[in-house]
C-alpha cells in the first residue's frame, strides 16, 4: 500500500481511487439481510453529507464543530468522513450519555449542528437547546440527504484546505471524577498513529473486521480507519450486544476489537459447558494445557493423538463460534484473565493486548504477531516514547499525544509537561526488553490509615481472575486499618451454576450462604496471590451490578469509583463495623 492520505479530509477520496469497486462496508437491512457497499458508493456517500453539511442550509464553516449521537452503523461513518470532508471538526457523543453530559459535551465543544440517528435522540438534543447557544440545526441522518447541497467542487476545496495541524476531532474523555474533558486530536495526530500501527496490524483486501464496539469511542474509530485504509471490509454487528456471539459465526471475520468481557464470556460458556460432564472440567484443562504447549512449539510426541482429539471436540468448535477465519484478535482498556488468554491461545485464536488513552490518539503500545508477549500490552508503537516517571508514572511522548484539552488550558498544563511528555496517570514498568506492563492508576493508588500503599485494581483483577461468577469487585481501604469489598455478581453465570446443582438461591442470589461462600473462595484464592496488606479482610455481595444508568460506570465502562463508594456508604461502615 502506498503511504495514506495527507489528512482524513480526504481520506474516502483517497481510498477511493485505490479500491473502488472493492467492498468496504456490510451491514443488516432489515431482518435476517445483508446489504454491501463499495469503496465507490461509500466516497459518494461521504461527499452527501459534506455537501449537505457546507450548503446554505447548514452553512457550517472550516473549524466548526459538529456532533454525532448516534449507535454504530454504516451512517455513522458517512457523518464522520463527511464532517472531516467539510473541514468540520467532529465531536462523537455516546448515545448512552445522561442528559447533563449530553448538555455539558454539546455546550462545551459549541457545537453548531448535531446529527442524529432517530428521531428520540434528535427530542432529547431539541429539549436542551435553551443551554445550547452556539447550536443551529439538529439534523437525523436519513434526513441529510434532504438539505441543499454545496457544489462537489466546494467539497473538494474545502478538503484540500485541511492541514495536518488543523483539529480533526475533540472526543469527550467519561472520566471517573468530574465532568468530561474535551481531548483536541489533530489529522497528523490520528495520522501518526497509522504510521505506527499499520505495519503491525495487517489486512487489506479479503480481510473482514467486524465492528461492535461504540463509534464514539476513539479506539472504534481507529479501528474503522485501519481497515479502509488496507481496502478491508467493515463488518457492522446488527445492534443487539446479546447477539455478537451469533453474529460472530454469520459474519465471518478476520479481525476483531473487543473489550475483554466478550472474550471472557466465550470462555465461560464453554467451560460451563464441559462441567456439564462427568470429568468434564479435568479434560477441558488438559486439552488447554496441550493447546498452549502446541501453539508454543514445545508438544512432545506422545501429547500429539491427544492434541488431535481436542481439535476435534474443542479448538476446531471455539475458532468455528468466532466464525473460522480469525487472524487477529485486539483488546485494550482493562487486562484480560490469563486463563482466558491461554484458553483463546490453546483454540488457535491469538489475542493482542494494547494500551492508550484519548489524549495520545488511543495508542501507546501494541502487542503484534511478530512481537508478543502475554501478560504485558506490548512495545510502544513506531513514533511513541514511553518512560517510567521516578513515582511509578508512565509517560509518553510522539507525534501521536495531543495538542491540548479544549478551551481547559489549566487540565493540559496538567497533562502535558514542558518537554512534550503526556503525564497517563497511569502506573507501570517495562521490562529489559521494552514491554510495558500497567499496573494500576496514580490517583485510585489507596494508602491505608497504617501508611501502606495499594494498587486496588491489582487486587480486584485477582480476584475476578479467580472466579467467572463474580461480575466487578470495588476495594475500599483509603485511610482505613485496612482493604474491604463490594463484589458484584454475573448473573447469567451463577444462575448456570446454580442450575447445574439444581438450588434455587431466589430473587437475592447475593444473600444465599453457599453463592456467598463462592465468592469467598475466589476472594481466598485472590489474597493467597497479593501482599498481606492488600488482602481484602471483609466483603459484601451487591445485589445489582454497576451500570451507567446508576452513574456508577462511565459510558465506556470505567468504574466511578467516588460514585460507588456514595452509593454503597452504609454497605461500607457495615464491613468496618460502624
Amino acid at each position: 500500500m502506498d503511504g495514506r492520505p495527507g489528512t482524513l479530509a480526504e481520506f474516502t477520496q483517497w481510498t477511493e481511487e485505490r479500491y473502488g469497486p472493492g467492498t468496504a462496508l456490510r451491514f443488516r437491512a432489515g431482518p435476517g439481510g445483508r446489504r454491501t457497499r463499495t469503496y465507490s458508493e461509500l466516497a459518494a456517500s461521504v461527499r452527501e453529507v459534506g455537501r449537505a453539511l457546507i450548503g446554505p442550509d447548514l452553512a457550517v464553516v472550516a473549524g466548526e464543530r459538529v456532533a454525532v449521537l448516534a449507535e454504530t452503523g454504516p451512517r455513522w461513518t458517512y457523518t464522520h468522513f463527511g464532517v472531516l470532508a467539510a473541514g468540520a471538526v467532529l465531536v462523537p457523543v455516546y448515545p448512552t450519555a445522561g442528559e447533563e453530559e449530553l448538555a455539558w459535551v454539546l455546550s462545551d465543544s459549541e457545537a453548531v449542528v448535531v446529527v442524529c440517528d432517530d428521531a428520540a435522540r434528535a427530542a432529547r438534543v431539541e429539549a436542551l437547546r435553551p443551554k445550547l447557544p452556539a447550536l443551529r440545526a439538529v439534523v437525523r441522518m436519513d434526513a441529510l440527504a434532504g438539505r441543499v447541497p454545496a457544489p462537489e467542487a466546494a467539497l473538494r476545496a474545502r478538503a484540500a484546505a485541511v492541514t495536518p495541524d488543523d483539529d480533526a476531532s475533540i472526543v469527550y474523555t467519561s472520566g471517573t471524577t468530574g465532568l468530561p474533558k474535551g481531548c483536541r486530536l489533530t489529522h497528523g495526530n490520528l495520522g501518526a498513529v497509522q504510521d505506527g500501527t499499520l505495519p503491525l496490524v495487517r489486512g487489506g483486501p479479503g480481510d473482514s473486521t467486524y465492528l461492535y464496539l461504540p463509534l464514539a469511542h476513539l479506539l472504534a474509530q481507529l479501528i474503522q480507519f485501519t481497515t479502509l485504509l488496507q481496502g478491508g471490509e467493515l463488518c457492522y454487528f446488527g445492534g443487539r450486544v446479546e447477539d455478537v456471539v451469533a453474529e460472530l459465526a454469520q459474519a465471518r471475520p478476520t479481525h476483531l476489537p473487543s473489550v475483554p468481557r466478550l472474550f471472557e464470556k466465550v470462555h465461560s460458556v464453554v467451560l460451563a459447558l464441559a462441567e456439564g460432564q462427568e470429568g468434564g472440567r479435568e479434560r477441558f484443562e488438559e486439552a488447554v494445557r496441550i493447546g498452549v504447549l502446541a501453539a508454543r512449539g514445545r508438544l512432545p510426541e506422545e501429547l500429539r493423538a491427544a492434541h488431535e482429539a481436542a481439535e476435534e471436540s474443542l479448538y476446531s468448535p471455539v475458532r468455528a463460534a468466532f466464525g473460522g477465519r480469525l487472524k487477529w484478535a485486539l483488546t485494550g482498556g482493562a487486562p484480560i484473565a490469563p486463563d482466558t488468554l491461554d484458553f483463546l491461545r490453546a483454540c488457535g485464536i491469538r489475542v493482542f493486548e494494547g494500551y492508550g488513552m484519548t489524549e495520545s490518539g488511543g495508542v501507546i503500545s501494541l502487542n503484534h504477531p511478530e512481537a508478543v508477549r502475554y501478560g504485558t500490552v506490548g512495545r510502544p508503537v513506531a513514533g511513541c516514547e514511553v518512560r517510567i516517571a521516578a513515582d511509578g508514572e508512565i509517560l509518553a511522548r510522539g507525534p501521536m499525544v495531543f495538542p491540548g484539552y479544549h478551551a481547559n488550558a489549566a487540565a493540559t498544563a496538567r497533562t502535558l509537561d514542558a518537554d512534550g511528555w503526556l503525564h497517563t496517570g497511569d502506573l507501570g514498568e517495562l521490562d529489559a526488553d521494552g514491554f510495558l506492563s500497567v499496573t494500576g492508576r496514580k490517583k485510585e493508588l489507596v494508602i491505608t490509615s497504617a501508611g501502606k500503599n495499594i494498587t486496588p485494581t491489582e487486587v480486584e483483577f485477582a480476584v475476578r481472575a479467580a472466579s467467572r461468577y463474580v461480575s466487578r469487585v470495588v476495594l475500599i481501604g483509603d485511610r482505613r486499618p485496612h482493604p474491604v469489598a463490594l463484589i458484584t455478581l454475573d448473573a447469567e453465570e451463577v444462575a448456570a451454576w446454580a442450575a447445574r446443582r439444581s438450588l434455587d438461591p431466589g430473587a437475592h442470589p447475593a444473600t444465599h450462604p453457599e453463592v456467598r461462600a463462592l465468592v469467598a473462595e475466589a476472594v481466598a484464592a485472590a489474597n493467597a496471590t497479593v501482599s498481606r496488606p492488600a488482602r481484602i479482610r471483609a466483603f459484601h455481595i451487591l445485589d445489582e451490578d454497576f451500570s451507567v444508568d446508576a452513574g456508577t460506570l462511565t459510558p465506556t465502562l470505567k468504574l466511578r469509583r467516588a460514585a460507588v463508594a456514595e452509593r454503597y456508604a452504609a454497605q461500607i461502615e457495615a464491613l468496618y463495623g460502624g
